[in-house]
């Protein structure tokens, strides 16, 4: 792919998201320290210039299309990694206020760093579990929109973002294409964390990047002080 740049802008365009040449100029930079930093450490898979824009860039963007993430909100990035969707979608909308949340020192060191040469603003960096965080009231519901990309199984997900979902806000769940049986077996989950499931936005990734689901769940209640459950016991005894 002879330039990667104009790719960008004009498939982040496809999915409604116009990328001005400061935001591009951002994503090139951090298309570059993403390879320098894998070198060192174990950040990504994908180390090709068009699979990091199509696989973690455009992936990312995708969840404009919910409509969830709104100019000037707050959002919580759980289980970042790379920084993979929160700090994307920063650089997409400046104006949002983004805390970015991973349980891997390292990680979080490469995203320090990035943020520093990508000169963003109101990026805040928690090293950590969800369920540490989730019963602490400074996080507790007061985020517009939590991600999560690839982190766990859609009930474990559930409580895993809900509790710092504030009412009327969303849980956007980051998917692949075969995501039917896991919305089946969450129901009961997403219910008891005060949630219910408002749409699943499929879409397709240029370049046979793959086909994505994103289970969009808006909080409709308050989360029961009994949730999250203690570290690790969401994943080992999900709500069913």
């Amino acid at each position: 792919m002879e330039n990667i740049r104009e790719f960008l802008h004009e498939e982040a365009a496809r999915f409604g998201v116009q990328l001005d040449d400061t935001a591009l100029d951002k994503f090139m930079l951090y298309k570059d320290m993403l390879k320098e930093w894998n070198e060192r450490i174990n950040l990504t898979a994908i180390t090709d210039d068009e699979g990091i824009v199509v696989k973690h860039f455009l992936d990312s963007l995708l969840c404009f299309k919910t409509g969830a993430i709104k100019p000037g909100g707050k959002l919580m990035d759980i289980g970042t990694g790379a920084g993979l969707p929160g700090l994307a979608l920063k650089i997409a909308e400046p104006s949002l206020t983004v805390y970015l949340m991973d349980s891997v020192r390292k990680k979080l060191k490469f995203i320090e760093e990035a943020v520093k040469a990508l000169q963003l603003d109101g990026v805040e960096l928690l090293w950590g579990r969800a369920e540490d965080y989730g019963t602490k009231k400074e996080y507790r519901e007061v985020f517009d929109a939590v991600t999560a990309r690839a982190v766990a199984a859609l009930p474990v997900l559930a409580e895993y973002c809900l509790p710092f979902v504030k009412i009327g806000g969303h849980a956007l769940c980051m998917k692949g294409p075969d995501v039917d049986e896991e919305l089946a077996a969450s129901q009961k989950a997403v219910k008891t964390l005060g949630g219910n499931i408002k749409d699943v936005l499929r879409a397709e990734l240029p370049y046979s990047g793959g086909s994505r689901c994103i289970v969009v769940i808006e909080k409709t209640k308050l989360t029961p002080a009994s949730y999250p459950r203690k570290a690790g016991i969401p994943a080992k005894k999900p709500i069913r």
